[in-house]
């Protein structure tokens, strides 16, 4: 991407978690990178083009761990153009793309696909995440090395859990030696089969079949067990229920090194949901929306440090594909626009966060689960940055994404990105991308 020169950004607010700072301060960009963060820059700034950004939040940009770009395979769903493009309305500036495409992330080719598509196309930085085992099967493991080699950030066959647990040991084991993360889809299979919700009152009373939480559960013990004993880096995705924060809780306590994410779904809605809703499929996530008993854990997880990050496992489907019977329709709602207003109207507006620990979440705890030199807004670091207006309410209506399958559409929510910098360079806007 090609960088403006020069940009200053005044009378903002600068929130750096990374570095302790939450202060009044100005920010001199040049040549993409931080030249000056302090009160009042003057002297040596020429020709800048300049951002007001009073009465706002200027923090460093937002780091997505997990997302579903579809591309290669389901470019009818979604781009790495269009799901860039949310992301940069959403306010962030790095994403990590799954690797369950068509076809499977899994060798060399398909990471250099990924970075080359979004050079040429995406609006900002994506970082793939390659499969666990070949074709995310479960039977052989990918060519890891060869893809840590090409810039692969972690492995993964989220959408699908591991089922051989010699199979994840080995993973941990080799990639204790990449050191990357092994991110984990906590899921037995065999007990989740055929589910559609969460296994309970609420699915009974609707007459669904039901996911019973054990399912995340058995998973999350088993894998943090495999941590244990191969000193691996595990990471957990989407955490939902109760029980899983306290064994991951429990897990680091014992020095384990495990990190775990959760999504804004787990935190915002309960299964009551599908019922409210009458059976609204954009309530049909993996793993299912769960109890009110579970969203206070997730809540008290985040709290405690528990729960190291958000993410938006951004996974678009189309209308037609959502619009079927709830026991038809695919798992899953997009999150990438979301994600940030979420956050602030749910966790930092309730008090659950302050709002540097939230940030937090969303910048500096995910660039350090994999390793990237991004999440701060120190002098001399890429100039990837997110203005926010946390005063901004509106009701969510439009997506860049190309899907719109969210439980969200209608509900008015406080706290959005206003202005998003990649490289120095402004990529959005007032909700509209400026810059391509």
């Amino acid at each position: 991407m090609e960088a403006n020169v020069n940009l200053l950004i005044l009378n903002g607010t600068v929130c750096d978690p990374a570095n302790r700072t939450y202060k009044k301060a100005d920010i001199f960009i040049e040549n993409g990178k931080i030249k000056k963060c302090s009160p009042r820059i003057y002297s040596g700034v020429n020709e800048a083009k300049i951002i007001d950004a009073k009465g706002k939040i200027v923090v460093p940009g937002l780091i997505d761990i997990h997302t579903h770009l579809r591309e290669p395979g389901r470019e009818d769903e979604e781009t790495i153009r269009t799901g860039t493009s949310a992301a940069a309305v959403g306010g962030f500036t790095t994403i990590c793309c799954m690797p369950n495409t068509n076809p499977v992330i899994d060798s060399v080719s398909g990471v250099k696909f990924v970075f080359a598509t979004a050079h040429q196309e995406g609006v900002v930085n994506v970082l793939p995440i390659g499969a666990i085992t070949k074709k995310s099967e479960g039977l052989e493991l990918a060519e890891i090395g060869k893809m840590k080699n090409a810039g692969i950030v972690a492995i993964s066959d989220d959408g699908k859990p591991v089922m051989n647990a010699n199979i994840m040991r080995r993973a941990l084991e080799y990639c204790k030696m990449l050191d990357i993360p092994v991110i984990s889809h906590c899921e037995d299979a065999n007990l989740s089969a055929l589910g559609e919700m969460n296994e309970g009152y609420i699915s009974t009373l609707l007459g669904l079949k039901g996911i019973p939480k054990q399912a995340e559960e058995i998973m999350v013990a088993r894998d943090i067990a495999l941590c244990e004993l191969t000193e691996g880096k595990l990471h957990i995705a989407h955490v939902s229920t109760a029980h899983s924060v306290e064994l991951i809780r429990d897990a680091k306590k014992r020095g384990i090194k495990v990190t775990a994410e959760t999504a804004p779904q787990y935190f915002s809605l309960t299964d009551e949901e599908v019922k409210i809703s009458n059976y609204n499929t954009n309530t049909k996530v993996n793993p299912p929306l769960r109890t009110k008993e579970d969203v206070n854990a997730i809540l008290r997880g985040l709290a405690d440090g528990t729960i190291d990050c958000i993410a938006s496992d951004h996974a678009p489907h189309l209308i037609e594909e959502k619009e079927q019977e709830y026991k038809i329709a695919p798992f899953g709602i997009i999150g990438l626009e979301t994600t940030l207003p979420l956050v602030i109207t749910n966790i930092v507006n309730e008090k659950i966060l302050s709002l540097s620990s939230a940030i937090s979440k969303l910048t500096y705890n995910p660039a350090k689960i994999l390793g990237l030199e991004k999440g701060t807004l120190a002098v001399g670091s890429d100039a990837d940055i997110t203005i926010i207006d946390l005063n901004k309410t509106k009701p969510i209506q439009k997506f860049e994404s190309k899907c719109k399958n969210s439980p969200f559409i209608g509900m008015k929510l406080t706290g959005f990105a206003t202005t998003t910098i990649v490289a120095g360079k402004i990529i959005m806007e007032d909700g509209n991308i400026v810059s391509t």
